[in-house]
């Protein structure tokens, strides 16, 4: 009958849980993930100052003539023409939105709630295709309308993607048509 009192006074239940450790790393990690943040801010201020170069995009001028097409859907943000992971953060060019985009005789106009809007002459405008990504964005192939254009001296590449994406082979098309007509004319 003793080892049954010995084995019932033993049990002791074990310490379950240390506060002052598991506290230490929620504020370790809690740390370390606003410093991971505050670096990736600073990276993105960092890009915008050496984009400095580049000029503000022009605004839309009052008349611009008759709507050739309109699309509202998504603006991804712009690359340097042909290298889809160098984005541009200049003028609010890297931030994502909602886009409401208009074409025109006059060129593309680009107006995003909660962002900079932007207007791109038919002149600067230089080629249109579908793609599959850009910097921070890949779709499945096609689903993205990339616009190719100068700002400056400098080539973009602008992506947008429509809440219809049928609607992007005739966007690619009518630009291209706008671009080689005007041209010709030139």
């Amino acid at each position: 009958m003793t080892p049954v009192i010995l084995l019932a006074e033993a049990k002791k239940s074990a310490e379950v849980t240390d506060w002052g450790a598991r506290i230490g790393w929620l504020v370790g990690l809690a740390l370390f993930v606003a410093l991971i943040y505050w670096l990736m801010r600073e990276g993105w201020k960092w890009r915008g100052t050496l984009q400095g170069d580049l000029p503000a995009p022009p605004s839309a001028p009052d008349a611009n003539g008759p709507v050739r097409l309109s699309m509202s859907g998504r603006y991804h943000g712009s690359t340097t023409a042909g290298q889809w992971l160098d984005r541009i953060v200049a003028h609010g060019l890297g931030t994502r939105s909602r886009a409401e985009l208009t074409l025109t005789d006059a060129g593309l106009e680009v107006e995003r709630p909660g962002a900079n809007d932007f207007f791109v002459p038919t002149a600067a405008l230089l080629g249109a295709r579908l793609d599959k990504g850009i910097a921070g964005k890949v779709l499945t192939e096609g689903g993205l309308l990339v616009v190719t254009w100068a700002l400056g001296d400098k080539l973009i590449d602008s992506g947008f993607r429509s809440d219809h994406a049928a609607e992007h082979a005739e966007w690619a098309d009518t630009l291209n048509k706008m671009i080689n007509d005007t041209e010709g004319a030139r």
